[in-house]
């Protein structure tokens, strides 16, 4: 048996059926090419029949990708797999996906129909495929409640009726590893012609095992893993591209390859949770804001010693430039030394004992603490910034649209700028950019977030930008007014990117 695993990305249609995450042909497009610049073998490019739109992406995503197999959803329904294959007319190489419910629950609830009624359905829908395409995927949906001597019965009859790949779906995330990892066994054991074709996994996350399961699959047998950019899809979501990617390659002696460019994974997760409108948690992992993120003392101190103590990914090997040291009350004195070195500022072991002692009774008081209360705390001026915020002035509201008047220091010397946004903050960016020409540093994360209660709430801001080789800096804001706490962050994180 053959140690490739077969990626087959399904964000463009299970990862795209989440509520208001809704995208164009042409962001499909975008997504699309960078999958295939990922190396995933096949994409899942929508479900011709549901709709006009579903049906033109599907067609220009078979013009503009050449690598991969572009896939079509059906139903078992010959108008179904007729659409599907005239949508797949312009790609290299098409695959239709098709089939039915396995399950009881889906056979009696679903279907109203009986277990032979609903393998016939199933074999001919494989036939009916097959007049348009060679490449057929059959899914037995709800496979992981379905019982396995039928689920069994059915993968063998659409092998013998042509499928070239059978996908086993753990379609409400119902199953645990182990019983995931025995189905695919029990299937690899007894269905006779199995090797004539892919077994494939499609695991959901309503338990949160989607990738447990998904690896459990492979480890027993399953040659092709269903997955999504950051886990997104139905409910509570599919199974991770980037857990799977990642535990193949950590985990070399499972023996199991994918041809995964995984530098490419975390720019690509943030162009899905862009267009998408979908932020990534936090601490999600692989790609999360804080999968490289280190507050505890004990934890900052052994990875300035060695990366390996903490990390068992290299950040490099995602996408992301280097791991962060966020320095809280938590925070030791090699963390608090890091960030002074980093600051260009070096003290002895006396100094540095009393700095802490300040550090330790600042930092009780807040959730953050950024390079500027660093200089605060070593009594540093802001002498050294050279881009700071001397005043600013919104006007928003309609009809008018939002305009800015910002005034800074940029290089010593004072500039005013004026423009107008979609909004107050996005105009009073435009301003700073007119002042500050960098056009390939782009804002790729931006969040906000209450500090207190009430009317006079204190806003923090936190923004994430990068530049065209990928390097990332953090900017930081809090002010009661939410339009200058941004100002604040995007200039600091100007600060950081262009002149740290």
């Amino acid at each position: 048996m053959s140690n490739k695993i077969y990626i087959f990305d399904t964000t463009l249609r299970d990862g795209e059926q989440v509520p208001g995450c809704q995208l164009n042909t042409i962001e499909k497009i975008e997504i699309a090419k960078e999958l295939e610049l990922l190396g995933v073998d096949v994409i899942e490019a929508g479900f011709p029949v549901s709709s006009p739109g579903d049906f033109k992406s599907v067609v220009e995503i078979s013009k503009a990708v050449f690598e991969p197999t572009i896939c079509a959803l059906t139903r078992a329904v010959e108008n179904d797999i007729k659409v599907a294959a005239e949508s797949l007319k312009y790609a290299k190489r098409g695959r239709i996906h098709t089939g039915i419910g396995a399950s009881d629950y889906h056979i009696k609830y679903k279907f109203n129909s009986t277990r032979e009624k609903i393998l016939e359905r199933g074999i001919a829908a494989v036939k009916y495929a097959k007049k348009y395409v060679e490449d057929i995927e059959f899914y037995c949906e709800d496979a992981g409640r379905a019982d396995n001597e039928f689920l069994a019965k059915m993968v063998e009859a659409v092998i013998k009726a042509g499928a070239t790949v059978v996908n086993i779906p753990d379609t409400t995330g119902y199953c645990l590893p182990d019983q995931y990892g025995a189905k695919i066994k029990y299937l690899m054991e007894n269905v006779k012609g199995v090797e004539k074709a892919i077994i494939s996994v499609h695991c959901h996350n309503d338990l949160g095992m989607a990738t447990a399961n998904t690896l459990a699959g492979l480890m027993n047998g399953a040659r092709q893993a269903e997955v999504t950019i950051n886990g997104i899809g139905e409910r509570a979501g599919n199974t991770s591209l980037e857990e799977v990617a990642l535990t193949l390659q950590t985990h070399k002696n499972l023996n199991l390859q994918t041809q995964i460019n995984t530098k490419r994974i975390y720019p690509l997760s943030r162009l899905v949770s862009n267009l998408m409108r979908m932020p990534v948690q936090p601490n999600k992992a692989i790609v999360g804001r804080n999968a490289f993120a280190h507050s505890s003392g004990i934890h900052q101190d052994g990875v300035l010693k060695n990366r390996d103590n903490y990390e068992i990914i290299d950040p490099e090997d995602v996408g992301v430039k280097q791991s962060s040291i966020i320095l809280t009350a938590r925070s030791g004195r090699a963390a608090l030394k890091h960030q002074l070195s980093a600051m260009g500022l070096s003290f002895d072991k006396s100094e540095l004992d009393k700095i802490y002692e300040r550090f330790l009774r600042m930092a009780d008081s807040k959730r953050d603490f950024s390079e500027e209360d660093v200089k605060a705390l070593v009594g540093s001026k802001n002498d050294s910034l050279k881009i700071k915020i001397l005043n600013a002035q919104i006007m928003s509201g309609n009809p008018n649209a939002p305009m800015a008047k910002v005034e800074l220091e940029y290089l010593n010397e004072k500039h005013i700028e004026t423009a107008i946004g979609n909004g107050p903050v996005d105009a009073a960016i435009n301003a700073i950019r007119k002042i500050i020409i960098k056009k390939d540093v782009k804002l790729e994360e931006f969040f906000i977030q209450a500090m207190t209660r009430g009317s006079n709430d204190i806003g923090k801001v936190h923004m994430q930008l990068a530049d065209s080789k990928n390097n990332i800096a953090y900017g930081f804001g809090s002010d009661t007014d939410i339009v200058f706490a941004s100002l604040k962050a995007y200039v600091d994180g100007l600060n950081k990117m262009l002149y740290k």
